[in-house]
């Protein structure tokens, strides 16, 4: 894992203030705080290509839709190949929760 490289009280703490975050709301304000907006939307934009690639949308596609560069793409596509299986995670997770939501 690369992320082991940059381990330590720093970054603990910027994760245990992310796990600490009630709801949407309180992220918005969090992140409008700790980020620009532009690092905002390429966080939101890695994770809309990791979803449209998992569904099997062409580099064309993802491009044209998202505005990310194909060098964005592969990046997020190698990290679906051979990384932790967190993106797979979340987006499950995202998938869950909008599917109980739609239940309610």
């Amino acid at each position: 894992m690369q992320i082991d490289k940059l381990r330590g009280r720093e970054l603990d703490q910027l994760f245990q203030a992310v796990l600490s975050l009630n709801d949407l709301e309180e992220c918005y304000r969090f992140f409008d705080d700790l980020c620009t907006v532009n690092e905002i939307q390429s966080l939101a934009q890695r994770l809309e290509v990791a979803r449209m690639l998992r569904e099997g949308k062409t580099y064309h596609k993802i491009e044209t839709e998202t505005g990310a560069s194909t060098a964005t793409i592969s990046r997020v596509k190698r990290c679906l190949n051979y990384g932790n299986d967190a993106y797979e995670e979340m987006l499950a997770r995202v998938h869950e929760d909008k599917a109980e939501a739609a239940e309610k």
